[in-house]
């Protein structure tokens, strides 16, 4: 054998070796993680700040997907894992906290021709009912986003990741994934719809809950 293919031969098996380390210490350090929906703790759970990102995502003139943020926004999960339909969300969300990596324009959006922040400091959704399953761990809430001044019906397509206790914070933590899609125009903030900037507003939610202990 080459001693460049020896290199290359031991380099792989480095890396597998190191992978299947990391995916032992994994299980090691949180031996109670499970995808199993059932098979987790129920009750009442509050957002990990640290842990959590709000995304929203529009159309830009029809040259790409504009996207930014929310830096500033708190959760609550009420969860029932054997009867997942029960279980319900909270969401509220600082307006005032929209990121989008260029502070003038962040400015501008606060401002009343867009988002009117003074006026309407804070948008909330809530969970209403339950749609139905999309499958073994994602499942659709019907919900009300409150958000320019104006309620309206949105569905909450929610992807379940797991639970467990972290060995970090040593709390019982749930992991979650969430999207939806609503008309802007439906809440009044129609500003440039008839020029290219999309109506349709996509919002993603990466998060992890911790137990009320």
């Amino acid at each position: 054998m080459s001693k460049s293919l020896y290199s290359k031969c031991r380099w792989f098996s480095l890396v597998l070796f190191s992978s299947a380390l990391l995916v032992s210490c994994d299980r090691l350090l949180t031996p109670d993680f499970n995808t199993e929906i059932t098979e987790l703790r129920s009750g009442q759970y509050t957002l990990d700040k640290d842990h959590a990102a709000l995304l929203f995502k529009i159309n830009h003139l029809g040259f790409s997907t504009f996207i930014g943020r929310f830096t500033a926004f708190d959760a609550s999960l009420d969860f029932d894992p054997e009867n997942i339909q029960n279980s319900s969300v909270e969401v509220v969300v600082d307006m005032n906290s929209i990121d989008v990596n260029l502070p003038e324009f962040e400015e501008e959006l606060r401002g009343s021709d867009w988002l009117d922040a003074v006026q309407y400091p804070q948008a909330v959704f809530k969970t209403t009912g339950y749609v139905g399953a999309n499958g073994e761990n994602s499942h659709t809430f019907a919900g009300e986003l409150t958000f320019h001044g104006v309620t309206a019906p949105v569905n909450l397509n929610v992807n379940f990741h797991g639970g467990g206790r972290n060995f970090l914070t040593r709390k019982y933590t749930l992991g979650f994934s969430a999207d939806t899609t609503f008309l802007r125009s439906a809440h009044g903030a129609d500003r440039f719809t008839n020029f290219g900037v999309g109506d349709d507003i996509t919002l993603e939610i990466h998060v992890e809950f911790q137990a009320a202990e």
